[in-house]
């Protein structure tokens, strides 16, 4: 890799940092071009020069959330721990990351994009969906290997912990960061699952 590549790669992720952080620092508020630039510390023309336009930067941090929370949650699905374990540790992550990345919350909530582009709301759409899917697939192979069977079907179970979830990060957001996600959770989640999973009665 040349010098010229690993500048702009580093350029490039300045940007990212830079949108995250200003979304974080002012709450409520839209993010114009001008502003990130005077942030980052050159032209807008340059802004441009390494992403074409404001919702390539915001793909840039949707895929970063992606990959940071996928990646985690392949280590969880493939370990020992037990399916509801995992579900827990799932929705755990989610609002830990949240609550480490406020500016990152309000691109989950959508709060970030009004005005953008329709694809960008239906990128974080597919992320919820994807990981409520697996849960969805975590509850199942635990009623097959474990006898854990869920009080109402896995996929409104699955819904409703996604829905759980994502109603902290809302909260988080509007009561802008002051109400972290993960306050009272340990509390929580012992009723939430103590509510939705039974073990299956031995014949």
């Amino acid at each position: 890799m040349t010098d010229k590549q690993q500048l702009k790669i580093s350029r490039r992720e300045q940007i990212l940092q830079a949108l995250a952080q200003m979304l974080e620092g002012n709450p409520g508020q839209r993010i114009t071009t001008a502003a990130l630039a005077k942030e980052v510390g050159v032209s807008e023309a340059a802004l441009y020069r390494h992403f074409p336009s404001k919702a390539r930067m915001f793909e840039g941090l949707i895929g970063f959330i992606e990959e940071t929370l996928f990646t985690r949650i392949k280590l969880i699905v493939t370990s020992e721990a037990s399916g509801v374990r995992q579900c827990e540790q799932i929705l755990t992550l989610l609002l830990a990351f949240v609550e480490k990345n406020p500016g990152m919350a309000r691109i989950l909530t959508a709060d970030a994009l009004a005005g953008e582009t329709d694809r960008l709301r239906g990128q974080v759409n597919q992320l919820f969906e994807r990981m409520e899917t697996q849960l969805k697939q975590i509850m199942r192979e635990a009623e097959q290997k474990e006898g854990i069977r869920t009080q109402i079907p896995a996929g409104s179970c699955a819904n409703l912990l996604m829905a759980t979830a994502e109603g902290r990060i809302r909260q988080f957001v509007r009561s802008e960061f002051r109400r972290r996600p993960t306050e009272h959770w340990p509390e929580q989640w012992p009723r939430l699952a103590e509510g939705l999973f039974r073990r299956q009665a031995q014949s």
